[in-house]
């Protein structure tokens, strides 16, 4: 392989490089490669445990906890499979077709569990609207068998969508941008309107001539729900929003540099890998019953 200039201007050997070629030096494909290592285990540690312990959780509506339960394996899956498999890919000293079908299953791999992962943060998003905004009717309008058809189709058009990759690079890019920000636009709304209903509800609460224990009591725990709901949207936008810009940005410019070859694709897939990780914290641990479920099965596996 011929010698490749980092971007600093040093050389570096084909000692140094991989077949995945980067434009950046060693120190950063290192940094890169510690970070992805270090999200693949708490992904696949964490998911693991959140799958195990959901078939402890029957409180939950079977229609919740059937998400929950698909976006801890799609996020296990990351883990298990599409963390360890851009590291090998990072690190591939073969030929170039080796690589190129490395990066290809790659590629399609993490499109596909990375956007059956966003539909399904979205669907439980919505899922959260429909429960404060229905109410008793709830119950009747989300059924477990909507909820399996929702998500096989999720699984259907993301097959699809990492499948175009083999094909059309540029309009796998642009899909998923779209996706992305479809997403990200439709989490954010059920935010906002959940934060708007609650805050109604919180106002009516404070109208009323109550004691005050039971004001005290509500506005508490109207601070936990808000508080947490800020935190799973900071969480998705941070993961989700540079990704999609980068991949527009990416998909249009002809040239590249050393900066946006860190950038992208290492950085922001780290990003989208990250939320992975991050998610039996934000979307299960913070349910009392999986919170106590997870504790069971901690205590019975070292029992």
């Amino acid at each position: 392989m011929a010698v490749n200039s980092t971007s600093n201007g040093n050389q570096t050997s084909n000692q140094d490089i991989s077949c995945a070629i980067r434009l950046y030096g060693l120190q950063q494909k290192t940094f890169i490669i510690a970070l992805i290592i270090m999200i693949s285990i708490t992904a696949f540690a964490g998911n693991i445990l959140i799958v195990v312990a959901l078939k402890r959780v029957y409180s939950l509506h079977p229609p919740s906890k059937l998400l929950f339960r698909c976006l801890a394996s799609t996020d296990f899956g990351v883990g298990l499979l599409a963390g360890p498999l851009f590291i090998t890919y990072l690190t591939s000293q073969g030929h170039l077709r080796k690589c190129e079908s490395l990066r290809t299953i790659f590629y399609c791999l993490a499109a596909l569990l990375g956007e059956v992962s966003m539909l399904t943060l979205t669907s439980i998003n919505v899922d959260r609207l429909l429960a404060l905004l229905l109410g008793l009717r709830y119950r009747q309008k989300v059924t477990k068998r909507r909820v399996q058809v929702t998500l096989v189709l999720f699984w259907l058009l993301s097959s699809v969508i990492a499948t175009t990759f083999i094909y059309n690079s540029f309009l796998i890019h642009i899909t998923l941008f779209a996706t992305e920000l479809v997403c990200v636009a439709v989490s954010t709304y059920c935010f906002v309107k959940i934060y708007v209903k609650i805050r109604q509800h919180q106002i009516q609460i404070h109208l009323r001539e109550q004691v005050h224990q039971d004001q005290a009591f509500n506005f508490a725990r109207y601070k936990k729900i808000v508080s947490g709901l800020v935190w799973v949207q900071i969480t998705v936008v941070a993961c989700y929003v540079p990704h999609a810009i980068v991949q527009a940005v990416y998909a249009f410019k002809k040239a590249t540099t050393s900066f946006l070859d860190f950038i992208w694709p290492d950085v922001t897939i780290a990003m989208v890998l990250l939320n992975s990780a991050v998610n039996p914290f934000l979307y299960c641990w913070k349910v009392n019953e999986v919170r106590q479920a997870v504790k069971e099965t901690i205590r019975a596996f070292f029992c």
